[in-house]
């Protein structure tokens, strides 16, 4: 992970990417968490990888680990293969997930809108992040991502220069939810998100899809 932070960082000089960091004193090094952040661009989990100040994983679609080598060094540093065709091989990765963060001190890194934006507006969030951070009894830490559209939208092959702006927020306790107050835990946390956004990033998209609000 550690030549992944060093090739990002390169990558960014030679491409003039400017970052502008903030909040970042609010993590704890020592301190597990789920990071979540809005997802605008192909840059946001390199990025991420980068000025998150302590080492995560993340949850990956199962045909990434069939790679040689390549899959058998992500399971072995606890990154988390995901079946995403069935409820059930989504619980199952959650379940894992969580059980790695309470054992080992991993923390995660979730894109809560699932998919990279289309318009570069934060759309609606989905749970799975959010039963991680209950079943881990992990804090989340809201980061705010702008600026990573404009220079490489969904569906672009190359990255232009540009400034970008990345935002972490206080982290937000998990303990006093449940699975039937999810709903406010994601408000609050969108809430947050999208309190580091400019207006044009910013959406009235409700925190939980309508579909789900009725399950």
């Amino acid at each position: 992970m550690t030549i992944a932070r060093w090739a990002m960082g390169l990558g960014l000089k030679i491409l003039a990417i400017r970052v502008d960091v903030s909040g970042r004193e609010a993590v704890d090094k020592k301190t597990r968490y789920v990071f979540m952040a809005n997802h605008l661009s192909f840059i946001d989990g390199p990025l991420l990888f980068r000025l998150i100040p302590q080492s995560v994983r993340v949850i990956l679609k199962k045909s990434v680990f069939r790679i040689p080598v390549v899959g058998q060094g992500m399971r072995f540093v606890g990154f988390v293969p995901v079946d995403r065709k069935g409820i059930r091989g989504g619980k199952q990765s959650i379940e894992a997930a969580g059980r790695l963060m309470r054992e080992r001190g991993y923390s995660y890194l979730v894109f809560p809108e699932g998919t990279r934006s289309r318009d570069g507006r934060i759309q609606a969030f989905r749970r799975g992040g959010f039963f991680l951070a209950l079943e881990a009894g992990a804090s989340i830490v809201p980061i705010s991502i702008a600026g990573t559209f404009a220079l490489m939208p969904k569906g672009s092959v190359f990255a232009r220069s540009g400034r970008v702006r990345v935002r972490f927020h206080p982290p937000v306790p998990v303990e006093r939810h449940k699975r039937e107050t999810m709903g406010e835990l994601m408000a609050e946390v969108k809430a947050a998100i999208e309190s580091g956004l400019g207006e044009a990033e910013a959406s009235s998209s409700p925190a939980i899809p309508p579909r789900a609000r009725s399950s």
